[in-house]
C-alpha cells in the first residue's frame, strides 16, 4: 500500500540558510515535503557562486532544490515588516547566521514568538547561543581543528590533517533538521512553539567515540592513526594497496578474520592461536598489516568486489568521486539523479538519504534563480498585491 502524502506536507519554512550547515537542512525538510522559502539578500547566497565569478555553483544547485528563492532585505524597516508577516503564516524560521546577528536586527527569537507563538525558531552556529566561544568566527575548517577531529586525523608521524569532507557542516544541518522536527511533533501536542540551536562543534563530538576511548584508557591525548581504527582496538582495519588502486578492509569481529583467511586461502593464519581473537592481532597489527597488503597487491578490482560479495568481508576498493557520481546503484535508487539544470545544463545531484518507502521519491526541482519566486510568495502566498509587490522592488527591499 502506497501513501500519496510526504511527511512534512503542509509545513512552511522560512529559510535563512548559508553555505552548508543550514541549506542542508532546508533541503532535508523540502525533501520531506515542506514548504521550503529560500529568503536570500538581493546580491543572492554565498554559496551561489562563491568567488568563483561562475552563476551558479554544484554545491548550490544540490542544496537548495525543491525551494522557492526569494530575496529581502531584512535590514530595513520594510523588509523587517515583510518577515513579521511572513512569520505569521510559517510554521519554521531556520538560519544559521552568528548568533547575535539576528538579534541585532531586532528579529531574533524573542521578537518572532510573540508575531506567532507557534512559530519553531531554528539556530544553528558553531559553538551555540551562549558560552564563552559564542561569538568565535566558526567554519567547518575551524570547527575541525577546535573540536579536536583534526588532532586525530592523518598518519602517526604527520601532521594534523582535515576530514576530506566538510562534515561538521553537515552533521550541524542533520541535527538542526531533527531538532525542527522533534520541535514541530511536540508542537503537535501543546500548540506552541520553540526555540531550537545547534552547536556545529556539539555535533561532531560523539564522533570521536573510538578515539576518546583511548583518551579514558591512556589518559592522553589520543595519536593520529592513520587509516587504521581511532582506537586502535580492531586489526586488521586499514588501507591497502591493490594492483590498480588501494581496499579497505575491517573485521569487525572473529568471524570476519576467519572470512578473510578463508578469501587468502590461508588457514595457517586461521589456525594461528594468536591470531584467533581480535586483541592479539591487534598485538601485532604491524605483521598481520604486511601479510595482507602483500595479497591485496595481487588483487584487480573485480577480485576486490569479490571479498564483500563472495566471502563476507567488509571491504570496498576507494573509488573516486567521479566513479561515484555515476554509480549504477544511487541512480538505480533514486539517490543520485540527472537533472538539466537551467543554469548549468546536465549536473548530477543527490536526493535526501531520508526514505519513507510508502511515497514515491519526491521529484527534484532545480535551484531557482535569486529572486525567482517573488511575485509566487510575495503575491500569491502573502497576499500582497502586484502593486505592492512593484513597491518592494522599486524600494529595493526586495
Amino acid at each position: 500500500m502506497t501513501k500519496d502524502h510526504y511527511p512534512l506536507e503542509g509545513v512552511t519554512v522560512l529559510d535563512f540558510g548559508q553555505v552548508y550547515h543550514g541549506p542542508y537542512c532546508g533541503f532535508l525538510l523540502a525533501m520531506a515535503g515542506a514548504h521550503v522559502i529560500k529568503i536570500e539578500p538581493k546580491t543572492g547566497e554565498h554559496l551561489r557562486n562563491r568567488g568563483t565569478g561562475d552563476i551558479i555553483t554544484l554545491p548550490f544547485a544540490m542544496l537548495n532544490s525543491n525551494k522557492k528563492c526569494v530575496t529581502l532585505n531584512i535590514k530595513t524597516d520594510r523588509g523587517k515588516e515583510i518577515l513579521k508577516k511572513m512569520a505569521k503564516k510559517a510554521d519554521v524560521l531556520m538560519e544559521n547566521f552568528a548568533p547575535t546577528v539576528m538579534d541585532r536586527l531586532e528579529l531574533g527569537y524573542d521578537v518572532m514568538k510573540k508575531v506567532n507563538p507557534k512559530l519553531i525558531y531554528a539556530s544553528g552556529s558553531g559553538f551555540g547561543r551562549s558560552g564563552p566561544h559564542r561569538d568565535k568566527l566558526a567554519m567547518d575548517l575551524t570547527v575541525q581543528a577546535v573540536s579536536g577531529v583534526m588532532s586525530v586525523t592523518g598518519e602517526m608521524d604527520g601532521p594534523p590533517l582535515k576530514a576530506g569532507a566538510a562534515f561538521c557542516d553537515f552533521m550541524a544541518g542533520i541535527h538542526l533538521y531533527a531538532g525542527i522536527t522533534t520541535a514541530l511533533f511536540e508542537r503537535e501536542k501543546t500548540n506552541e512553539g520553540r526555540l531550537v540551536e545547534i552547536s556545529m562543534e556539539e555535533a561532531v563530538y560523539q564522533s570521536l567515540g573510538s578515539n576518546l576511548g583511548i583518551v579514558y584508557n591512556t589518559k592522553k591525548a589520543a595519536p593520529r592513526t592513520g587509516n587504521r581504527h581511532g582506537g586502535l582496538s580492531l586489526c586488521p582495519y586499514n588501507v591497502y594497496e591493490s594492483k590498480e588502486g588501494h581496499v579497505a578492509i575491517i573485521c569487525s569481529n572473529d568471524a570476519h578474520w576467519q572470512r578473510l583467511c578463508s578469501a587468502m586461502k590461508r588457514p595457517d593464519l586461521a589456525d594461528e592461536e594468536n591470531y584467533k581473537r581480535n586483541m592479539g592481532r591487534v598485538a601485532e597489527m604491524d605483521t598481520i598489516d604486511t601479510i595482507i597488503n602483500d595479497w591485496t597487491k595481487t588483487l584487480s578490482d573485480e577480485e576486490v568486489d569479490q571479498l564483500n560479495d563472495k566471502f563476507g568481508v567488509p571491504s570496498e576498493r576507494i573509488r573516486d568521486l567521479l566513479e561515484v557520481m555515476n554509480d549504477p546503484h544511487m541512480h538505480q535508487r533514486g539517490a543520485l539523479q540527472h537533472m538539466d539544470h537551467p543554469e548549468m545544463g546536465d549536473i548530477v545531484v543527490p536526493h535526501s538519504a531520508l526514505r519513507f518507502p510508502e511515497t514515491p521519491l519526491l521529484p527534484l526541482e532545480p535551484s531557482g534563480l535569486i529572486g525567482a519566486h517573488n511575485d509566487e510568495i510575495y503575491g500569491d502566498w502573502l497576499g500582497l498585491s502586484m502593486e505592492e509587490v512593484g513597491e518592494l522592488r522599486a524600494e529595493e527591499v526586495i
